[in-house]
């Protein structure tokens, strides 16, 4: 077998860097909050040299934006845009055992950037009224197709969806400990009652 080629050696040593650097950012945002990490502290934690980090990301924003589409990469190659919603809703618990840093990621920052001076806060605003249109769109399918009782408000109803998820997330970072499984289970199916088309004549 021939010698894999040196630039795609230092391409594959490059791209494992630069993993390495978003996961310490992650680490660190969930335990000190974006403002409260520097660059350096960054590099100390992914075990490369300040140059190295800055070879990958120019500024701190750049990073967590790059933190954010690990995210957002993770969920479009997980849920499918335009699946139904009570099946999306049972594959969510999964983000909790594969990504936890993520996770907490996206809480901390979500929570950090509140203001509209904050730099993240547009991006965030921008990508949560995307999650509660894509939640509504998926009501009205439903709806339109039958499956769904036509007298529930889709973006009342998507809104209340993503407050709890977000509240889950919150919770969970403050104690791990908490059932997930039971959690999403009871949540479910009390979406599902809610949303079922009542039988006929009642």
């Amino acid at each position: 077998m021939s010698k894999q080629r040196p630039y795609a050696t230092l391409l594959a040593k490059g791209e494992d860097r630069k993993q390495r650097i978003l996961d310490a950012t992650q680490r660190l945002v969930v335990r000190h909050g974006w403002r409260g990490i520097t660059l350096a502290q960054i590099a100390r934690e992914a075990g490369v040299s300040p140059a190295g980090l800055l070879h990958h990301f120019a500024s701190k924003e750049q990073l967590l934006h790059a933190a954010l589409d690990a995210r957002d990469a993770y969920d479009e190659t997980h849920f499918q845009a335009g699946g139904d919603i009570v099946e999306q809703m049972s594959l969510l618990e999964a983000r909790f055992r594969e990504v936890p840093e993520q996770i907490g990621t996206y809480a901390v920052l979500l929570m950090e950037n509140l203001d509209a001076q904050a730099p993240l806060h547009e991006r965030l605003r921008v990508k949560q009224h995307s999650n509660v249109d894509q939640v509504a769109g998926e009501i009205r399918r439903g709806q339109s197709e039958g499956r769904y009782r036509t007298d529930i408000d889709p973006t009342a109803k998507a809104v209340e969806v993503m407050a709890f998820l977000h509240g889950v997330e919150a919770m969970w970072l403050l104690d791990p400990a908490i059932s997930l499984p039971d959690v999403f289970l009871e949540y479910t199916a009390t979406l599902i009652q809610r949303l079922a088309v009542p039988p006929a004549g009642s």
